[in-house]
């Protein structure tokens, strides 16, 4: 397992998140922390991608392919909010429904949503987050 730091937020990320109410802000840093940790803590990962994808924060496992996409994003006219929303196509929200139903609030068939008036669930974050970064690694 390789040990990750969380590394400096690239300015065209840190923009977006800029116009995130505070409330996103703070849970935003959350979440990307726990991507970090996640990623640093599970075998096959590597190194993570840190983007811009439709224009939202988006983490990827370019260097060993081992997931999906994971985007962090306040919904709009959501301020207390923050989405982490995973491909539509993949299972990982079924599995997610199967494992945290009565734990996570899903939606649709691509998003967690995180809202500042609740404690964040930290450990079904974790593994939902886990599942996704070796979405792929797993199917093989």
């Amino acid at each position: 397992m390789a040990d990750f730091k969380t590394p400096t937020i690239p300015a065209n990320v840190k923009q977006v998140v800029d116009g995130f109410s505070p409330q996103a802000q703070k849970m935003f840093q959350q979440v990307r922390e726990i991507i970090y940790s996640v990623a640093g803590q599970t075998d096959g990962v590597g190194r993570l991608e840190e983007t811009l994808k439709w224009g939202e924060p988006s983490y990827l496992t370019s260097a060993t392919k081992s997931g999906t996409t994971v985007r962090v994003c306040m919904p709009k006219n959501q301020p207390d909010k923050i989405g982490v929303y995973v491909n539509c196509k993949t299972t990982l929200i079924d599995t997610y429904r199967e494992l945290y139903g009565d734990e996570l609030d899903l939606v649709g068939t691509r998003a967690i949503m995180l809202s500042a008036e609740q404690p964040l669930p930290v450990e079904p974050l974790k593994h939902a987050i886990a599942l996704a970064l070796t979405y792929h690694k797993s199917k093989k």
